[in-house]
């Protein structure tokens, strides 16, 4: 009764105009940067942060979540209709959408595509709303101890369930720890800010979202050849027949289950929760010789995962305080600019906002369902635009908004330095995730650590005197043996190496 209440008070917040309106031009735009191949979501909305400053915290957040959970529609459609994956969370949708786009089944498979995005967001937005409350109750038993633990558990999952080398994946957790060093230390004290004024209340969130992700992610496309195979037929039925919907329906119901469940991991997302729906139904289909030629399980699957995933992913923010990838990062530091202390506190102290945002979730998904379908026309057309003509203007609005945030010119030149550092690290092969979380999550956790050990007189064994530190820290080391075990290397190496 009282979560019904809770959804009725959300859906009055959700349904007045200025938030139909700011939810509307989230889908817009996240469908969008889904469609336009390389500009994702954690380089979209790091762009947009500082256009957020002069809106409603929660309009802000409900745009924000709808450029992320949009972003998955899109990067469907494009996956389906020209062989481009607009989202690497698409990339397996590419494989078997593609083909049945070829055998002249575009509009069945964008219809399942559309159908799965539709039931799992609907569901991960339900699954959220039924974890929020008890979540935050047991948050409300956390001390710094228990935060500590959950921070550390954070930064060792994002670094053992990210992409690519794990050594280098620890070494940008590592950096983006040190990045958050610099300024003035929970005691007054200034750290690394080398006697540089601009600097000693540490290095910026925007600076370094927007120069690691958006500078670099543009940098990093111009740079590579355009090649689009376009698919020119029009697309026309879209009804599904009895057969698609008998080996549709499990498929989705799958992968659905898969993606609420990767969602909530720290650093797996949407692309991992992709790969292992598709890998599942591929491994339990009757139909397992399609795979690959057009088997609409490929399609439903990986798209319920991938929508379910970013639904659920706004659990461990919402509830906790602690981002599980690196857009619920960029969710959170909008949050702290807007003054928003995250975590169960939201709940009692701003619940309008609270269940508001997660109720737009679901209006946002209607939205999605009815915006993409009759528009894909003009999403194929888009993508005739040169990218050298699309990035330089978008180079230019990340370079006015920075700077409207402080009115600093040095802001701008910190994003140039970090859009290189990013550059450099996208040819090493690093995967940045890790190291934004490291950047937001490692001052809070230094926090909660000096509070922890002051507490208890420096006893470090308070870390293991706590019940819930000491699962959560038994987890961790769980995560840390898994990285020994052959079978564990093998999938993480197959998983992402598809993606």
């Amino acid at each position: 009764m009282e979560l019904l209440q809770n959804l009725a008070a959300g859906l009055g917040t959700a349904l007045t105009l200025q938030n139909l309106i700011y939810c509307f031009i989230g889908c817009f735009l996240g469908t969008l940067i889904g469609v336009l191949p390389g500009l994702g979501p954690v380089a979209t909305i790091a762009m947009l942060l500082p256009a957020t400053y002069t809106l409603p915290p929660t309009a802000a957040l409900i745009m924000l979540a709808g450029i992320y959970y949009g972003a998955q529609y899109g990067g469907s459609t494009t996956a389906i209709l020209i062989n481009i994956p607009g989202e690497s969370s698409s990339v397996v949708t590419a494989i078997d959408g593609y083909q049945m786009a070829r055998r002249g089944r575009a509009g069945v498979a964008l219809f399942t595509a559309g159908a799965g995005s539709f039931f799992a967001g609907c569901v991960g937005v339900l699954i959220l709303a039924a974890f929020a409350v008890p979540l935050a109750q047991v948050a409300f038993d956390f001390g710094p101890t228990e935060y500590s633990a959950l921070m550390i558990l954070g930064l060792v999952g994002a670094t053992v369930l990210s992409s690519g080398s794990l050594l280098k994946a620890i070494g940008m957790v590592i950096i983006g720890l040190l990045l958050g060093l610099v300024g003035t230390d929970v005691n007054g004290a200034p750290r690394y800010s080398f006697g540089i004024q601009a600097l000693s209340d540490g290095i910026g969130f925007v600076a370094v979202a927007m120069g690691v992700f958006g500078v670099a992610e543009i940098v990093g496309n111009l740079e590579k050849k355009e090649t689009r195979e376009t698919f020119l037929e029009k697309v026309t039925n879209m009804w599904p027949t009895r057969e698609d919907i008998r080996r549709m329906i499990p498929a989705i119901l799958r992968g659905t289950a898969i993606g609420a469940f990767f969602g909530v991991l720290p650093g797996a997302g949407a692309a991992v929760a992709s790969f292992s729906a598709y890998a599942m139904e591929k491994k339990i289909s009757r139909h397992s010789d399609e795979f690959g030629h057009g088997a609409i399980e490929g399609v439903a699957a990986p798209e319920s995962a991938n929508n379910a995933s970013a639904q659920t992913a706004f659990i461990p923010l919402l509830t906790l305080g602690i981002p599980a990838s690196a857009t619920m990062a960029m969710m959170l530091g909008a949050m702290t600019i807007h003054n928003i202390q995250p975590g169960p506190q939201v709940m009692v102290s701003d619940p309008s906002l609270f269940w508001g945002l997660i109720v737009s979730m679901w209006i946002g998904n209607l939205i999605l369902i009815v915006l993409n379908l009759p528009l894909i026309g003009i999403w194929v057309k888009l993508l005739t635009v040169p990218y050298r003509v699309l990035y330089p203007a978008i180079l230019v609005f990340c370079a006015i908004g920075v700077y409207t945030v402080a009115n600093s010119s040095f802001d701008i030149y910190l994003v140039c330095l970090f859009g290189a550092v990013g550059t450099i690290f996208s040819k090493l092969k690093c995967e940045p995730a890790p190291l934004l979380l490291g950047f937001v999550l490692g001052p809070m956790m230094e926090e909660n650590f000096r509070r922890a050990l002051l507490l208890s007189d420096g006893d470090f064994t308070i870390f293991l005197r706590r019940p819930i530190s000491l699962v959560l820290l038994v987890i961790t080391g769980v995560l840390l043996l898994s990285i020994l075990l052959p079978a564990f290397r093998k999938t993480r190496q197959k998983a992402f190496a598809e993606d």
